[in-house]
């Protein structure tokens, strides 16, 4: 249990129009969802294609793997659908966008992109919704990009005394990498002794993923993988114990037809990944085809284990303000230490049995609930922490009851 509550209720609702009078409490929350129903717009918006005429002014790099999440965002707008909201658009993220979000008089958006092109594209889209005043499930844009670039979580995991698999980043614009005279590849892993792990600083998959065993092959893996991304690379010591997964997201949850609220995140979905033999990693292929094992890990069996990395992703969710859901990669060193990896802050959450189907629903129905009920958790949660808290950012929201 934390020692904080993720939310303070005692903290009055921010003045609509100069009046204390209109104030939002949790209680209220259900008949507006109903509401809601019937009135709201909203937009689930996924990743455009730089390919497309008209998409950009100019085609040039997106340093991730170039997945739209088209079929997540199509699945979570058919569950909305089924979740009784009426009026729901399939938006491709583009230069366009902004027009299609006025021209459709859209009051909420959901934000299922991982961005067009560019150094950084995750924080893109939270941006133009934060500046076109659009209300949103996803994170702003500062928590966009230190979530989404693994160097800046780490770095962050660090500041805050979280464990995290030693690492360190390289700019290859600065000439190749060459471990032997670099003093902060020697900070970073002592003796200089392998395995490694080289991997982009954005994306999740195995996609340009070396692990090498002697420091003097990271050169050529590095220039390799950057040619490839275009980006930073990240060299990591490898953890070769067991490796975790954990989802986290809001309090407020929907379960059996009825808004609940807890002063702790959500977690679910703790789940231990096993390799294939021949993989060191678990990881999901292009296809989105798991290459390993998912097992629940139990409470009973193992309870130091599952409250241990609740408690995790718990810290994690508040020390770095996460906003909405995210699945946490952890992986325990040779004498069972736990540590954080990534994080992944735009997980799929295609529903059970799409091609976009994700390890974060592999475990809710533990918890009693369905797809439908976590779709709808996580714009319910949403919607209460602007009414709560933001409520000079959701002013039409709160017109529409």
């Amino acid at each position: 249990m934390l020692d904080e509550p993720l939310r303070s209720r005692d903290v009055p609702t921010p003045m609509v129009n100069g009046d204390w009078g209109k104030s939002y409490e949790f209680s209220q929350l259900p008949s507006l969802m109903e509401k809601f129903r019937d009135k709201l717009n909203i937009a689930v918006i996924y990743g455009g294609d730089r390919g497309r005429e008209g998409a950009v002014v100019y085609p040039t790099n997106l340093p991730r793997n170039g997945e739209s999440q088209e079929i997540a965002a199509a699945n979570i707008a058919d569950s909305l659908g089924r979740n009784g909201f009426k009026n729901v658009e399939l938006f491709a993220e583009d230069i366009c966008l902004g027009q299609r979000l006025r021209e459709n008089n859209i009051h909420f958006a959901w934000n299922s992109s991982t961005g067009v092109q560019g150094e950084n594209p995750s924080c893109h889209l939270p941006a133009l919704l934060e500046m076109a005043g659009i209300p949103y499930v996803g994170h702003g844009p500062l928590n966009a990009s230190i979530l989404g670039q693994k160097h800046s979580f780490k770095r962050e995991l660090h500041n805050a005394g979280i464990p995290t698999a030693p690492y360190i980043t390289w700019d290859s614009a600065r000439g190749p990498f060459l471990p032997e005279i670099n003093s902060r590849f020697w900070v970073a892993f002592g003796d200089g002794s392998g395995p490694f792990v080289v991997k982009p600083v954005h994306g999740c998959d195995a996609r340009n993923l070396r692990l090498l065993n002697k420091a003097e092959d990271l050169s050529a893996a590095v220039s390799e993988v950057y040619l490839a991304t275009k980006n930073l690379v990240l060299v990591e010591r490898f953890l070769p114990g067991r490796e975790f997964s954990i989802s986290v997201c809001g309090p407020v949850i929907s379960r059996g037809g009825e808004l609940v609220i807890s002063t702790n995140p959500f977690t679910f979905s703790v789940l231990e990944c096993v390799h294939e033999p021949d993989q060191p990693f678990f990881v999901q292929d292009d296809a989105q085809k798991l290459n390993g094992t998912l097992h629940p890990v139990s409470v009973s069996a193992e309870p130091e284990l599952y409250e241990g990395l609740t408690a995790l992703a718990q810290r994690i969710f508040l020390d770095f303000n996460v906003q909405t859901l995210a699945r946490i990669a952890v992986r325990a060193d040779a004498d069972g230490h736990l540590h954080v990896l990534k994080i992944n802050p735009m997980p799929d959450i295609g529903a059970p049995g799409s091609e976009a189907e994700n390890r974060v629903c592999a475990g809710i129905g533990e918890h009693g609930m369905a797809y439908d009920e976590l779709v709808m958790s996580l714009l319910a949660d949403r919607i209460d922490y602007y009414l709560s808290h933001k409520m000079h950012a959701a002013q039409h929201l709160w017109s529409l009851r």
